[in-house]
């Protein structure tokens, strides 16, 4: 088992551990929807760099499609 030689300072181990910290996710603002996002990532209703590139079906949608 491995035993350290001597005690690591409360400073030493701080600045070990200073890059652990969780940061803040980057979010982006749709300009065509106004929508928050991550970054690089699309919007919900699938709008990516101000253009629609996916057609996302809501439930509002598929119960309109319905026959009954």
């Amino acid at each position: 088992m491995a035993v350290q030689k001597s005690k690591v300072s409360r400073a030493r181990r701080g600045a070990r551990r200073s890059h652990n910290a969780l940061k803040k996710e980057a979010l982006s603002l749709d300009p065509v929807t106004g929508e928050k996002h991550l970054r690089h990532h699309m919007t919900k209703d699938g709008f990516f760099k101000g253009r629609k590139i996916l057609d996302i079906k809501t439930k509002e949608d598929s119960t309109e499609d319905s026959p009954s």
